[in-house]
């Protein structure tokens, strides 16, 4: 080497050190021999590669770096020796201030005058920041081929750059730039352009879009394709690339479909639901108001229903109802909505021109064809229905919201259906001023009973049960009173409806068990009943299905220091039925706490002897209907005598209700009946007068 500025790669002069004539040169300079050790590096190079340190005689230009990285850079060295060719390699580097830095040294041959290999004579770079882009650019290679979403990245013109292996998958192709070729793709990329906002396009600055596409695949399915699009730009607005996340949301997009579907629609019939419903008809009197149409809702519920699931089983019902479904849509008109909101329960609202001749006559149509036997799966079924019809106009909606008023409608044609029950059943009835008037007062009612237990309003009257055979007073009935201010005394039938309706029944139904047991445990102090003594109290379907009834019974009972024995609680089929299991689940914890239960008004119901086997009870109520004319013929002899019978085989006691005459009592004692209850033995009265009476025999 004749000159230290002589870039060819000679035979540098003996004992030269490259770093005296470059001092202030940043370019890191070094040279090696041909085992690697260091001849020359001027300090930019023992800056960045050693340290800052002064390199010994066996130096080497990667001494410094990390422990990981020599065994490498010695290999490389080797092999570029033995080849005679350049030496390329990148190491970490511990830098003095604690960074940790990547040195890139790149050495070519330096040979002697017969242009034998002599040694090396290169530079080192701080290559930290692209080693750095590198290895993000490989992680993030890593996360995005094996991703679930395609990522497509395309040049200013349209051609590809990237893609991922979802994306090759989605659009049928082995290599990106088949993406080009493809038609199906480029009609895609067309779409994507047509459906971005314009102003995206003619931007000079970097954007980004969002949006669903349709595609058809390369298996020509029809699918649906959710972008994340980003137009990159340069500082001149030029567009450098595109780049975009797709994902295929037709799977997703047809689930959220059916949960919606399923959300709004009856499962058993399809019908749309309550729900629904509700919206439906809020649309509907959006589109009449400031005219003069008018909407209607016809309230449709299956008399007896109950009936079937229960005889013939809940299959047969299903079955039934989907029946139902079927011949109200074809006796109803093309626009009308057909919906199922309940167990036993359709209403359809009528859209089009409707007045109320229109909408008596339409229900009239669909009572009738919901009237008359029906054969289901083998069963022949008795069908009837009862039809409740309201409507409304726009003199109606004034200053009322659209959805509250779709509510109001549901209620009025709901109200109309419950008065067509009570006229009989199987007829149709509008909904009229004289029922809002009812329902007005039943709502003031409500309202009222609301606030009746706080003001102390209520009373309990107490009818005595008395042993048939020794005539003593062996329990008593709590039965529920209201002292109403204005109204005076309202029996349960008045108000108990609205209880259950407004929940009020749970509060109401605690106060009872509570009263009952304190009134119980001042008898039993005083020495006016006996230990065997035991209050009924009746229970309601709602009370049985609070999670937590048992546990505050059993507190009531604790609480008063009375044998649960001495608390009996009356249910009724019914009450067994609407709950389902929950009330006979609930029922039977408190008998094996020692709660007695008893069966109330037996032989009134359509499955009473089901009731009989589904729950265990200590007592059966037979209902006065049943043995109301004993004494006066013998022809109900036989049957209370078989239910008396088939009581005792269960190891039950028996109730007669509703006792009014001696000659009923005397037939009653011959066939058995253990306990009697009725006017003829005692009317209902408050605690403070049964206390006096509580002694009396029956002779």
């Amino acid at each position: 080497m004749t000159s230290t500025t002589d870039p060819s790669p000679q035979r540098p002069q003996s004992g030269t050190a490259i770093d005296q004539p470059l001092p202030s040169l940043p370019v890191a300079i070094f040279q090696a021999d041909r085992d690697g050790r260091l001849t020359a590096a001027n300090s930019a190079f023992r800056v960045l590669a050693l340290g800052g340190d002064v390199p010994s005689p066996r130096t080497t230009p990667w001494s410094n770096a990390h422990p990981a990285d020599r065994h490498a850079a010695e290999l490389a060295w080797r092999e570029a020796v033995e080849a005679e060719g350049d030496f390329v390699v990148e190491f970490r580097v511990w830098h003095r201030d604690g960074r940790l830095l990547w040195v890139r040294v790149n050495a070519s041959p330096v040979r002697d005058d017969l242009g034998r290999l002599e040694g090396y004579a290169g530079v080192a770079v701080d290559d930290t920041e692209t080693v750095g882009k590198h290895l993000l650019l490989e992680r993030l290679l890593g996360v995005v081929e094996p991703s679930a979403d395609a990522v497509v990245i395309l040049d200013r013109n349209g051609a590809p750059v990237y893609t991922n292996q979802t994306a090759r998958v989605l659009f049928g192709v082995d290599d990106a730039v088949d993406l080009i070729r493809d038609p199906s793709v480029r009609s895609l990329l067309q779409t994507i352009r047509d459906q971005m906002p314009r102003e995206l396009l003619v931007s000079s600055e970097t954007s980004q879009w969002s949006g669903e596409v349709g595609f058809r695949g390369p298996d020509g399915l029809e699918r649906i394709l959710d972008v994340d699009l980003v137009i990159h730009r340069d500082h001149q607005g030029v567009i450098e690339y595109w780049g975009g996340v797709i994902r295929d949301v037709t799977a997703r997009n047809h689930l959220q479909s059916e949960l919606i579907r399923q959300a709004t629609h009856d499962g058993l019939t399809g019908l749309p639901n309550r729900i629904l419903l509700l919206r439906t008809t809020a649309d509907a009197l959006d589109r009449i108001r400031g005219t003069r149409g008018h909407v209607a809702l016809l309230f449709l519920d299956l008399d007896k229903l109950k009936d079937v699931n229960d005889n013939a089983g809940h299959d047969v019902g299903d079955a039934l109802l989907a029946q139902v479904a079927n011949r109200v849509a074809h006796a109803t008109r093309p626009a009308d909505v057909i919906a199922r909101i309940g167990g036993d329960e359709f209403v359809v609202l009528c859209n089009g021109s409707i007045d109320e001749h229109s909408a008596l006559e339409l229900a009239e149509r669909i009572r009738l064809a919901l009237s008359g036997k029906i054969m289901i799966r083998g069963v022949e079924v008795e069908l009837t229905v009862s039809v409740g019809v309201a409507l409304a106009d726009s003199a109606q909606l004034e200053g009322v919201p659209s959805s509250d008023a779709a509510l109001t409608l549901l209620r009025h044609a709901d109200a109309a259906m419950y008065t067509a029950k009570r006229r009989g059943r199987s007829r149709v009835e509008l909904y009229t001023e004289a029922m809002r008037a009812a329902n007005v007062e039943q709502r003031e009612l409500a309202a009222e009973l609301e606030r009746a237990l706080a003001n102390e309003e209520l009373r309990l009257a107490y009818q005595p049960i008395i042993a048939t055979h020794s005539g003593r007073v062996i329990g008593a009935e709590a039965l529920l009173r209201w002292d109403h201010p204005t109204r005076g005394r309202l029996l349960p039938a008045q108000f108990l409806h609205l209880a259950n309706e407004s929940g009020a029944i749970v509060p109401i139904g605690d106060w009872v068990i509570s009263r009952a047991c304190q009134d119980t445990r001042a008898w039993l102090a005083a020495g006016l009943v006996e230990k065997t003594f035991s209050v009924h109290v009746n229970i309601s379907p709602r009370q049985l299905q609070e999670g937590t009834f048992v546990e505050r019974v059993l507190a009531v009972v604790r609480s008063m220091d009375l044998a649960p024995s001495q608390l009996t609680m009356d249910v009724d089929e019914q009450t067994l039925h609407e709950g389902q299991g929950a009330s006979t689940r609930a029922l039977q914890a408190l008998r094996r706490f020692g709660v007695r239960l008893a069966l109330d008004d037996f032989g009134v119901g359509v499955s009473s002897l089901t009731a009989l086997r589904e729950c265990a009870a200590d007592v059966l109520k037979l209902d006065g209907t049943v043995a109301r004319g004993l004494g006066a013929n013998g022809d109900d002899d036989p049957i209370v005598r078989a239910i008396i019978q088939l009581a005792h085989a269960l190891d039950m006691q028996v109730v007669a209700e509703w006792v009014t005459s001696a000659d009923q009592l005397s037939r009653l004692r011959m066939l058995g009946c253990d306990m009697v209850q009725g006017y003829l033995l005692g009317e209902p009265i408050a605690a403070e007068a049964f206390a006096a009476r509580s002694r009396r025999t029956v002779g």
